[in-house]
């Protein structure tokens, strides 16, 4: 069944109960706002979600969904239902610069992973593939799954305001469709209502950073191109077309939404002349010039305006309100990053709002947050305006002074001299420089987290990097790091992920067979949210010595892995004493799930964090836009 013709649900009334309506109220159902309510409810968490707006997203906006929010997906149990609705990683394929879609080619990038030089890197780093999937097919995915597990849904719904003391909060809400007012009292409050929140307004969230540098037109369009892409499968086709309106890319953009027909036509225009006028007949003339056909039938679906930004949020939380996703980092989709961080924050947050509801941890575990995910925010905003401003180069071989710059720039391009030569040994780095946007493993997949809820492993010093960060994924199993994805064989002879037999909303303690003292220490715990895994024991056995390989530790050593997959803490030596686990074992928990720190005692102030992501650096760009939901439409701007 199609899951984006599914009715809104209609309006539930909660019971009330221990002097709240709810445990967590989440502002907005975008990709965040919909990974949250899923995973709350999954956990077992009493979770109201809203939106303002009658249903899913209007228009296809984010849709690069990268290994780690499928990894996410994976672990929520819709990895499987979002591939039904996605482009498969095999046809996201190889991204054409060229005149038309129908013209002369200039250059081809193989992208996403998906080429000779990096398909071996990419399977070897997840059990998950990219997947191409529009945000308006991968929001119901998420919030028919939240509902199906007990999230209670709500559309037509307006945030007005809160209020929060040391107990919980209350929040304010309107009925779209009645207009009657109604508020709702709840432990937590999770704004992850796009770029223009509502909730990180209201409590104050500090920013950095520059909004509306640059505009762009977005035309979704149906049209059958496949006679121009079958044969070389891709979701991204930039124009250099003299006519094509180059705007701050300086490229003409068509991007595949189902392929081969549908799509989304893209360019650039002057801010200082306002949105532009666009009736029919010159959007059908401008997609026919970046297609190359003049006799293409067009049937125009919508019309939206994005705008540019780069801007973070310093903090993202404030006592009991927590924001998230566009709310906190706004920029353009250069990258493919803005869904992907928005999962990751909403994943991120979830489970430790989980624990402290359920007693597991105290109420510091969630002053994790902003240090973890800030520093996050801040490098992909940096990130996908540096990959706007990179495209500079392949522009250099255009005549910018000439009638026809594309015309004369490619007998420039062509010439069997010296110049030409030249031009073409820039072309070629210009285009290598690209994979920092298309091949960027290291990106997605190398954040480190430096927080409360990491305990640092003392024995080991500053971790070196080999390899360029950005483009390449550094697996370890060092604390703040992703647990490393390898193959292990399950129970019934079949492969499984050792990212599949950690996670799901538990703690996870790994050890090997010599590991008989964690594994008894673990059992006298006998804590609800622990499980222990045993690599070697029958159901989780290493035939392949891949896990020995990259485990980093003894195998009488121990890993903690929390449940969103990042290592907690470590101990590298063989520990063989029950007297020796047991302590090491019950610190490493107490530190990480703050217990025993007073809910009273926090300061709501916001604090603002200097934490980076180690070790990414990108060059300052210039100030940015947003992707999100709200970016998008020019109607939605003005509500």
């Amino acid at each position: 069944m199609d899951t984006t013709t599914l009715p809104p649900p209609a309006f539930t009334p909660f019971t009330p109960a221990d002097g709240f309506d709810t445990d967590v109220i989440v502002i907005g159902l975008g990709p965040a706002g919909g990974t949250a309510a899923l995973a709350l409810a999954t956990y077992g968490i009493r979770v109201h979600a809203v939106s303002l707006f009658p249903w899913v997203a209007n228009g296809p906006r984010a849709h690069i969904t990268n290994q780690r929010a499928v990894e996410v997906l994976r672990d929520l149990g819709v990895e499987r239902e979002a591939q039904r609705y996605a482009t498969p990683w095999d046809q996201m394929g190889d991204t054409l610069f060229t005149t038309s879609l129908a013209g002369e080619e200039i250059v081809r990038l193989q992208t996403w992973g998906t080429g000779d030089r990096r398909y071996g890197d990419y399977l070897q780093g997840s059990p998950c593939t990219m997947l191409d999937i529009p945000q308006p097919l991968m929001e119901p995915v998420l919030i028919k799954s939240a509902a199906e597990r007990g999230a209670v849904i709500s559309f037509h719904t307006e945030y007005l305001s809160h209020e929060q003391d040391s107990e919980g909060v209350a929040v304010l809400f309107r009925d779209v469709r009645t207009g009657q007012t109604f508020s709702q009292r709840a432990r937590y409050l999770l704004g992850f209502d796009g770029a223009r929140s509502k909730v990180a307004e209201d409590i104050g969230l500090p920013f950095e950073g520059e909004l509306a540098r640059a505009g762009t037109n977005y035309i979704l369009f149906n049209a059958d191109l496949s006679r121009y892409v079958a044969h070389r499968p891709s979701i991204l086709h930039w124009i250099y077309n003299s006519k094509a309106g180059f705007g701050e890319i300086g490229m003409g953009l068509l991007r595949a939404i189902k392929p081969w027909n549908q799509w989304i036509a893209g360019w650039g225009f002057d801010m200082a002349g306002g949105v532009p006028d666009l009736p029919d007949d010159v959007v059908k003339d401008r997609i026919r010039m970046l297609v190359g056909d003049d006799d293409l039938d067009i049937e125009i679906v919508s019309r939206s305006v994005w705008y540019v930004n780069q801007q973070h949020a310093t903090s993202y939380q404030v006592g009991r309100v927590f924001c998230g996703g566009d709310a906190v980092h706004r920029h353009p989709p250069s990258s493919g990053l803005g869904s992907n961080t928005s999962m990751q924050d909403a994943f991120n947050l979830a489970w430790k709002v989980a624990y402290v509801v359920k007693g597991h941890a105290g109420a510091g575990l969630l002053d994790s947050y902003t240090p973890e995910r800030m520093p996050v925010g801040k490098q992909i905003v940096a990130r996908a305006n540096q990959s706007r401003k990179d495209y500079a180069g392949l522009r250099e071989w255009l005549a910018a002074d000439s009638d026809d710059p594309v015309r004369d720039g490619l007998a420039k391009l062509k010439e069997a001299s010296p110049a030409g030569v030249a031009l073409r040994e820039r072309l070629y780095e210009a285009l290598e420089l690209k994979n920092t946007e298309f091949n960027a493993h290291g990106v997605e997949l190398n954040q480190r987290y430096e927080s409360g809820a990491v305990v640092p492993d003392d024995t080991v010093g500053p971790e070196e990097w080999p390899q360029h960060p950005e483009l390449y994924l550094q697996a370890t199993t060092r604390p703040g790091a992703k647990l490393p994805h390898t193959w292990l064989v399950g129970p019934d002879g079949c492969r499984i992920s050792t990212l599949d037999v950690v996670g799901k909303g538990k703690m996870t303690l790994l050890t090997g067979i010599g590991g008989v003292a964690w594994k008894r220490a673990a059992q006298k715990l006998d804590l609800p949210f622990l499980r222990t895994v045993v690599v070697g024991e029958p159901g989780t056995i290493d035939p392949y010595g891949n896990w020995h390989r990259v485990r980093e530790v003894h195998e009488a050593g121990a890993i903690l892995v929390r449940p969103d997959g990042y290592v907690a803490w470590r101990h590298s030596g063989a520990v063989w004493d029950d007297d020796r686990a047991l302590p090491e074992l019950q610190a490493a928990l107490g530190s990480v799930l703050a217990q025993g720190i007073d809910d009273a005692a926090r300061d709501t102030e916001v604090p603002v964090y200097s934490t980076q992501v180690v070790p990414i650096a990108v060059p300052q760009a210039d100030p940015g836009d947003g992707s999100d939901r709200e970016n998008t439409s020019t109607e939605e701007a003005l509500r």
